[in-house]
C-alpha cells in the first residue's frame, strides 16, 4: 500500500473542476484508488460523488492511497492534481 499527503492548493478545493480531473486521473489506473479528508474515513477516488463528499477546500489536507503496481506512479500523479494552485 502506498500512500501520499496532500495539501489542497486549488481556491476551489477539491471541488468542480479539480475533483472531475482527479476522478479522471484515478478511473484510469487499473487499483484501488482511495482518498480521505485529514483523518477521515477514506472514499473510492473514481466515484465523483465520493470524493465531492469529502467536502475538500483550500488549505485541507487529504490522504491518497492506492495499492497494486503502478501505485506510485498514480498517487504522483494525483497529488500534483490535489496541490495544484
Amino acid at each position: 500500500m502506498a500512500e501520499r499527503q496532500v495539501t489542497v492548493e486549488s481556491e476551489v478545493g477539491l471541488h468542480a473542476r479539480p475533483a472531475a480531473t482527479f476522478v479522471q486521473t484515478a478511473a484510469k489506473a487499473p487499483l484501488d484508488v482511495t482518498v480521505a479528508k485529514g483523518g477521515g474515513q477514506p472514499v473510492n477516488a473514481k466515484s465523483i460523488l465520493a470524493v465531492l463528499s469529502l467536502d475538500v477546500r483550500k488549505g485541507d489536507t487529504v490522504v491518497i492511497k492506492a495499492e497494486g503496481e503502478g501505485a506510485d506512479e498514480i498517487l504522483d500523479q494525483l497529488a500534483l492534481i490535489a496541490a495544484a494552485p
